[in-house]
């Protein structure tokens, strides 16, 4: 799988974007950290969720309406909380042992997980404000 490119909002520097991380990845230039927004399947799965950041994981399919509807709250989460929050795109018909594992019956379906455990799920498209909520929520809860 190759690395996403993309341009820092600060200085416009291109950055490659590890799906895998033991930090949050920051701009090569002038270090503001980057939004982190990546592709995972089965294989790479556990090594995407593994990070300090919280991860909004979300199982989704191509041809769900739904799904299409909250990846732009998504794209733009990754960017409100740049450093703070992973957001890792899982496509549930490419991916079914991810889907099986956390019981995917209804799609898109997120779930927020700190140091690799889910501590929040929500199901269905929910509008920006209340994935933002609960995602404001998990990051106040962490330590």
């Amino acid at each position: 799988m190759t690395m996403p490119v993309i341009a820092c909002r600060s200085c416009g520097t291109k950055n490659r974007l590890p799906v895998v991380a033991h930090g949050t990845p920051r701009c090569a230039s002038c270090k503001t950290a980057l939004p982190w927004l990546v592709e995972a399947g089965d294989a790479d799965f556990d090594a995407a969720v593994d990070t300090r950041a919280l991860v909004v994981v979300d199982l989704w399919a191509p041809w769900c309406g739904p799904c299409r509807l909250i990846a732009p709250v998504l794209d733009q989460l990754s960017v409100e909380r740049a450093g703070q929050v992973k957001v890792v795109k899982v496509n549930v018909d490419d991916s079914p042992r991810t889907a099986t594992r956390y019981k995917a019956q209804s799609i898109p379906m997120l779930l927020l997980m700190d140091g690799g455990q889910v501590v929040d799920t929500l199901i269905g498209a929910q509008p920006g404000p209340i994935i933002r909520a609960r995602v404001d929520g998990a990051l106040a809860r962490r330590p």
